[in-house]
Formats: C-alpha cells, sequence, structure tokens
C-alpha cells in the first residue's frame, strides 16, 4: 500500500487539466495538460490497504496496481514501470484509451473517488519514455518456430511482442498501409497521438518482430503459403464488420460508416497527400450540418473529429434513454457503472439527443440533406415509439457509429475453415487456439468487440497458447481464459 492516510488526506480525485476548448479546437494534439509528479504521487498515495484489491478483478490483464501505486508514491519510478510492464505491454495506449474498469472496482470507490489508476498510468510509462528505460529486451533463445500474425491492433502486437521474447520468429501482416490498427487509422489524435504508437514499434522491431504492412493475407498471401511458411497463425484482425442502419434513403451519398470517416482526418495528420483542391480530406465535416448515430466512443470521436474540421452544426444521436448523473442501481459497486459521462469531445460542443430512433434519411439529387425521427421509450426489453414525437432534423453529413458484428466472415477466415460461434465470432479452446490446429485467434476477432484492455490480455493469453503448442510448455503468463465454452 500507499500512505496509510493517503485517502483521508486527499479525498478527491484529482486529473490533468483540459487544455482550453478553443485552443484545443485549433489543432490535433492530445487534450490534457502536464499532470506534476507531486500532484500524482499524491493521487497514488490514495490506494488503500483494502485487504481484497478489487482493481485486479476489474483489470483484464491483472495489473498490479497497489505494488505499482506504492511505488509511484515512494518516488521509485523505476521500479513501478517494471511492475507495470509486468502485466501490461502497452500502458500507454491503455493509459490513454482504456475505459478503467479498474477504477470502477476500486474498494474507495465505495463511498469516495475512485483511486486515480489510469492517470498512475500513464505517467508510469510516458516518463520510463522520457528517461530511456524502456528499451528491447532481447530474447535468450532462438528457438526456430516462425508465427504469423494477423492484424496489428494491441491483441496482435501484444501477442507479437510475447512470442518474440519467447525466442520465436514473428511476422506481423497487416493489410493497411501502416501498422496499428484501429490504434492508428480509428483512434484520433487528440485522443491519442501516433507517436506513441512509433516509439513501441521501434522497440519491437528492435527486439526481432518483423512488420508487413500493405498486405491482405488470404489475398496477397494464399492461406495455404500461410500455412506452408509458419508453424502456428494468430488471428487478430479484429471485428471490422460494421453495423449498419438499413432504413429509407440510405444509399444516398453523405451517409457514411465512422470508419469510412475517421482514417482520413488521421492520415492528414500523419501527412498524407488526400487533400482536394480546398484543402479538404474526401470526407470532411467542414461547414456542414453534421448528425452521428450512436452514442459511444467511436461517436464521440466523430464529434471531436467534426469539431476540428469546422462543422456547421452537431447532434448526437443515442437511442438508450440519458444515463444517471450517478452509478445507476442496476450496476453496483464494482461493476462498471452505467453513467452519464462527458468525454473531451462532448465538452467541446455539439448536441447530445437521447431516446431518439432514425426512421428515414431525405435527400435530393442523390444527396443526403436530413433524417426523419422519433423518440422511443423501453417496453419490456423493446423499444416503442412515443407517439407525437416525430421531427425532422437537416444533415449534408450523416456518420454511423453503431458499433460493430464481428470479424469479416469472407476471405481469409471462409479460407481457413476455421468454426465460428454462434454470434459469428472465431471459435477457440481454453489455449486461444481455433477449430483449425495451430491457428489461434485473440481479440475482438474471438471475443466480439470490446476494450483495448481485452485485446491486450487476449494477445498475451494466445501468445501463450501458441508457445505452449509449439513447445510443449510455456513460461509466458496466462491471467484471462476465453469467456464462453468453445462451440466447435
Amino acid at each position: 500500500m500507499a500512505d496509510p492516510r493517503g485517502f483521508l488526506k486527499h479525498t478527491s480525485k484529482e486529473l490533468p487539466t483540459r487544455r482550453p476548448v478553443p485552443l484545443r479546437l485549433k489543432d490535433w494534439k492530445e487534450v490534457y495538460e502536464d499532470f506534476s509528479h507531486d500532484k500524482l504521487r499524491d493521487q497514488a498515495s490514495r490506494c488503500m490497504d483494502c485487504g481484497i484489491p478489487f482493481c485486479h478483478n476489474g483489470c483484464p490483464l491483472g495489473n498490479l496496481i497497489p505494488e505499482w501505486n506504492d511505488l509511484v508514491y515512494k518516488d521509485r519510478w523505476r521500479d513501478g514501470i517494471e511492475r507495470l510492464h509486468a502485466t501490461n505491454n502497452f500502458p500507454e495506449f491503455t493509459g490513454r484509451l482504456c475505459p478503467a474498469p479498474c477504477e470502477a472496482s476500486c474498494v474507495l470507490g465505495i463511498n469516495q473517488d475512485p483511486v486515480t489508476i489510469k492517470q498512475v498510468e500513464v505517467e508510469l510509462i510516458d516518463n520510463a519514455f522520457d528517461q530511456g528505460w524502456v528499451v528491447p529486451k532481447m530474447p535468450d533463445v532462438q528457438t526456430g518456430k516462425k508465427v504469423a500474425v494477423v492484424g496489428s491492433g494491441p491483441a496482435g502486437l501484444a501477442a507479437a511482442q510475447q512470442l518474440t521474447r519467447a525466442g520465436h520468429t514473428v511476422t506481423v501482416f497487416e493489410r493497411a498501409d501502416r501498422i496499428g490498427g484501429l490504434l492508428r487509422y480509428g483512434i484520433p489524435e487528440f485522443k491519442m497521438e501516433k507517436r506513441h504508437i512509433d516509439r513501441r514499434l521501434e522497440q519491437m522491431a528492435a527486439e526481432g518482430t518483423q512488420f508487413r504492412p500493405g498486405v491482405n493475407v488470404g489475398v496477397d498471401i494464399t492461406v495455404a503459403q500461410l500455412r506452408l511458411n509458419y508453424d502456428a497463425v494468430v488471428l487478430a484482425g479484429g471485428a471490422t464488420a460494421w453495423r449498419d442502419l438499413p432504413i429509407p434513403g440510405r444509399e444516398l451519398d453523405g451517409i457514411h460508416q465512422a470508419m469510412e470517416f475517421l482514417p482520413w482526418a488521421n492520415r492528414v495528420q500523419l501527412g498524407d497527400d488526400v487533400l482536394d483542391e480546398n484543402g479538404q480530406p474526401p470526407i470532411t465535416a467542414k461547414d456542414k450540418h453534421v448528425i452521428i448515430i450512436g452514442g459511444g466512443d467511436t461517436g464521440a470521436d466523430c464529434l471531436g473529429t467534426s469539431h476540428r474540421q469546422g462543422a456547421a452544426s452537431i447532434h448526437q444521436f443515442e437511442i438508450m434513454p440519458r444515463p444517471p448523473e450517478t452509478r445507476a442501481d442496476s450496476t453496483p459497486w464494482p461493476t462498471y457503472p452505467l453513467m452519464f459521462r462527458v468525454s473531451s469531445a462532448h465538452e467541446e460542443g455539439g448536441e447530445r439527443v437521447f431516446s431518439v430512433n432514425t426512421e428515414e434519411f431525405t435527400g435530393a439529387d442523390g444527396r443526403v440533406t436530413g433524417l426523419r425521427a422519433h423518440e422511443v421509450k423501453m417496453n419490456a426489453g423493446k423499444f416503442e415509439k412515443v407517439e407525437g414525437t416525430d421531427f425532422e432534423l437537416k444533415a449534408d453529413l450523416v456518420l454511423l457509429a453503431m458499433g460493430f458484428v464481428g470479424p469479416e466472415k469472407e476471405g481469409l477466415l471462409s479460407k481457413l475453415g476455421v468454426e465460428l460461434t454462434d454470434r459469428g465470432n472465431v471459435s477457440r479452446d481454453e489455449n486461444f487456439q481455433s477449430s483449425v490446429p495451430g491457428v489461434f485467434v485473440a481479440g475482438d476477432m474471438g471475443r466480439g468487440q470490446s476494450l483495448i484492455v481485452w485485446a491486450i490480455a487476449e494477445g498475451r493469453a494466445a501468445a501463450a497458447g501458441v508457445d505452449r503448442y509449439l513447445m510443449g510448455n510455456t513460461a509466458l503468463p496466462v491471467v484471462i481464459k476465453p469467456t464462453a465454452a468453445p462451440q466447435r
């Protein structure tokens, strides 16, 4: 534990200040200002001697949270990053992007603000990079075994780093032109600057991991070639089949999926030559009336991006009712609470509209000009229209941010012949191996759309399964098991 009386001295959770809205809307940099080590030390000192640290249960990675809180409080930063890296390959990603289920299950959070776990995590890793403590960890031996990892998001990268350090020769394939998956093109720069990905990839490349972007496995490399050239395969392609909205008018121009819209903004920040004669990317919110359908994190990413591109107005629709201001009775401690949250993007403007369903897109000359919608209420688990609440809203750009329904089935998965669960994800056993021997699956491709912390945890667990398959045993750690029994 840290200071035995820390939670009594510092009774509230403190986070870095967000940069002023007018200032941050002029750039794409991360929204938070620096946080002093003294303030962070105070926050770490709030970690209690709680007996049973429920934060361990809340974290899929099994992060040793009380240990590195104690070490930060004692100014033992190098020891702290060692304990953090023991369970988490990429704390610079989770510290910025994870919704922190650990904080939701913090014992102090029963009757006070929880410990500021996520901020301690990100400060630990950023300081470690600044101090030059993040260096390549070379394998002690080379096994001569070759592993292909298909997909370079957090699950694929975690599996690749673990397997490389175990001594295997690992190649990461990515069909996009850069490594990083959704971290690269789905997460806006203002939530995580891409330099954080690049510096970690430098470490992985120095350790021996090989990266092959721009390769669509199953097309550019056949499944037969993949199985012939590699002793094992890890499928980590994510849940990229997006949920659509098949209502009248869906065919109109100006209606796009979030993942058709977001990558262009990231490409501009990466310096790609994608701007038109007006200095705009192919899909832009500039001077447009924007409606975002979907109230989750992806919708908020579209919101923040639209603000920075200069939208004329923005509405974000959510079919669910507005959550309560405090933890809902339906999600008691230590579960992740249902409650109203304001992200940095929401703070920047736009109108959030709850309990609304879109029934038709309207347009002229083949382009969307608006939509018709109505309010809904929940009755016996189903949404019902509230009569007399119909309304129309102008729209020049509609962004669908309603989540993903699973991995893409056509192509690689169908050619491999892996069995699927009744939800359409890749089935796997307790070692994360699919129905095809030597083919493993990690992250959203097997789990379904989920959190980055689960993706990294599954990548680590799948790596242990691969290592055991190749070598007969493994020293790689395993914290989690698949969430459901395999369906064969």
